[in-house]
């Protein structure tokens, strides 16, 4: 079944930006079973300069 999914950020104002329009998406049959966050996958820690 699939979802949608739209990626914004509100500053303090309450100003809303749109990061990434709605899109479609389909969420995994099973999700890992994890707590810990992913790798970042940025720019800046893939040069190594964390």
């Amino acid at each position: 079944m699939p979802m949608t999914l739209k990626v914004y950020e509100v500053n303090r104002t309450g100003t809303v930006r749109v990061l990434r329009e709605e899109t479609e998406v389909t969420p995994f049959e099973k999700p890992e079973a994890s707590h810990d966050f992913p790798a970042c996958e940025c720019a800046t820690c893939a040069e190594g300069a964390a």
